[in-house]
């Protein structure tokens, strides 16, 4: 479950990078706040929490 979690999350991140056309504008808020949560979750999975 944890791998399929970390999966969804980098894809998601990869998703909302500012340089695929559709996102351009979004800017950089996006792929942000989906690397804070992708940072979260291996946090919490290296220290055996999730």
């Amino acid at each position: 479950m944890h791998t399929i979690l970390l999966i969804v999350l980098i894809l998601l991140l990869l998703g909302a990078v500012p340089a695929w056309p559709y996102s351009r504008s979004w800017g950089y808020g996006p792929s942000g706040l989906l690397g804070v949560i992708l940072v979260v979750v291996v946090i919490l999975a290296l220290m055996g929490r999730l």
